[in-house]
């Protein structure tokens, strides 16, 4: 009889962390749902730290089946409310999506490469190779701009065999306006300035800066685009 008790409790811890892992799978996916779509190579640093959380949580909810599931549920809802809130502000802010995320760095420009910039995002000559590498880019020489995205991805534009490194019009698209605020380091980059920016604006009727939402400068052309209006 000891013997047959036993095996019924263990059935039942069996089964109540089946029912838990099937309900928390469930719980998990809604909430990276409502946390919204992002690739995982582009998780931002508050991603990653709620993304791991929320998987302790589960493992914890999920072994432990004589503490209350409530105990799991409520902190990974706390998290997903957090998070929900951060990525709000973040939509509305520049400056802490940069403090959060940080900002795309020039690694290479004009073929000529930044070793002051590499060094202060600790981007070593072996991560650069490496990464050109898996763009069949055998030569630094053949490229024109490197860019190391905030998610650590690198974007990379190679020399056009017709066109000189050395014409005065940037041959990348950089942003020059976010959401309403003027990007001065890509200025920087492309060697113009905000007076030359506004005044470019103010010819094709643009008066408001704070109204666009996008402005990039490409081979001599602009391409904007407003704010919403509602």
């Amino acid at each position: 009889m000891y013997y047959y008790c036993e095996e019924a409790v263990v059935l039942d811890i069996y089964i109540i962390m089946i029912g838990r892992t099937v309900f928390l799978y469930i719980l998990i996916l809604v909430i990276f749902r409502v946390m919204g779509k992002r690739e995982i190579g582009e998780l931002s640093l508050l991603d990653l730290v709620v993304f791991m959380m929320i998987a302790e949580m589960a493992v914890i909810g999920i072994e432990d089946t004589k503490d209350p599931l409530l105990h799991t549920v409520i902190p990974m809802a706390i998290l997903m409310v957090i998070q929900y809130c951060l990525a709000i502000v973040s939509l509305k802010s520049q400056k802490f999506r940069e403090i959060v995320d940080g900002r795309p760095t020039v690694i290479i420009n004009n073929g000529k490469i930044d070793e002051e910039a590499m060094k202060q995002q600790r981007y070593n000559f072996d991560d650069l190779l490496m990464q050109l590498r898996e763009k069949s880019i055998k030569n630094v020489a053949d490229v024109e701009f490197a860019i190391l995205e905030s998610s650590g991805k690198l974007s990379v534009l190679e020399k056009s065999d017709n066109q000189s490194i050395k014409d005065s019009e940037p041959s990348i698209d950089l942003p020059l306006i976010l959401d309403g605020s003027i990007q001065e380091h890509h200025l920087d980059q492309i060697n113009k300035t905000k007076f030359w920016l506004e005044q470019k604006l103010e010819k094709l009727g643009y008066h408001d800066i704070k109204k666009i939402s996008y402005c990039s400068y490409h081979n001599g052309k602009f391409h904007i685009d407003l704010k919403d209006t509602r």
